[in-house]
């Protein structure tokens, strides 16, 4: 909510800048596209030069914002790459077991079967 208190006078301030370049300039005798035109470059340059020092604390209290959303972003994403690793671990160590319980008992082959021949 600050920000949009730094926000909304910043954004108050621009309109009126260009407010003030239009109404100079139609006085001036610029009509049409030109008056836009010309009124925009003109508020944009003068909102530059005027405004720095809000422009400037919005910057920061936004990019303020950006890391603390960001922070959250990577702390969520590590809990869900820990919890898919443990997901994972938990049906390694099912399938071992399973793997374990499926296998049967191998019985050794007699010498004397080994030496027969085999029969078709």
């Amino acid at each position: 909510m600050r920000t949009m208190r730094t926000l909304i006078p910043y954004t108050a301030a621009r309109i009126l800048m260009f407010g003030i370049a239009v109404m100079i300039l139609y006085w001036a005798g610029a009509r049409g596209i030109l008056l836009l035109g010309l009124g925009l470059v003109i508020s944009a340059l003068a909102s530059y030069i005027l405004l720095n020092k809000q422009r400037q604390v919005l910057a920061d209290r936004l990019n303020s914002r950006l890391s603390k959303v960001g922070a959250k972003a990577t702390e969520f994403r590590e809990r869900l790459e820990d919890g898919a690793k443990s997901e994972d671990e938990d049906e390694s160590d099912e399938s071992d077991e399973n793997d374990a319980a499926d296998e049967t008992p191998t019985t050794e082959v007699g010498v004397a079967q080994q030496d027969e021949p085999a029969r078709k």
